[in-house]
């Protein structure tokens, strides 16, 4: 058997993977997110499967696959210990939408009540109206991104 699966690369790995760089080979414009694939994508940072939409995150990088994880805590963890590689953009899910938000640009809620992958408790929403309509959202408390990403916050595509 011959094809890039038989060297242990699954074929939708290398369709990502030409996407990534085929898309990061244009250059310009603003990075774009990738498609979560909920029934194979492991967290990049806890190794779980990825499996709810509304708690994911994922950084995209020029010429790299996208880092996909189950928890805004798991994204977090990963960016404070330094591992986002050069140029990435974090986008973060709006739990209540599933639509993919630049995460500099989304607004954070702890919510104490709700269960989320790896507790953390924190969801993301676009913006404060999404958050408002979002039943989950309500009792929870404003998390801004520092306190959640560290000092510099979530990547935006720039060199770190």
């Amino acid at each position: 058997m011959s094809g890039p699966s038989s060297r242990g690369i699954p074929a939708g790995g290398v369709l990502a993977l030409f996407v990534a760089l085929f898309t990061a080979g244009c250059g310009g414009g603003e990075p774009e997110p990738a498609a979560l694939d909920t029934r194979n994508e492991q967290c990049a940072s806890c190794r779980m499967a990825v499996s709810s939409a509304v708690f994911a995150s994922q950084l995209v990088a020029p010429g790299e696959l996208p880092r996909f994880f189950d928890d805004l805590g798991c994204l977090a963890d990963y960016l404070k210990a330094g591992k986002a590689p050069k140029g990435a953009t974090a986008f973060v899910a709006d739990h209540r939408t599933k639509a993919w938000v630049r995460a500099d640009r989304a607004v954070y809620t702890r919510v104490p009540g709700l269960e989320t992958p790896m507790g953390s408790h924190v969801i993301a929403h676009a913006d404060a109206a999404s958050r408002d309509q979002d039943a989950d959202a309500r009792g929870g408390t404003p998390v801004l991104p520092p306190e959640l990403f560290g000092p510099s916050g979530p990547p935006v595509g720039e060199p770190r």
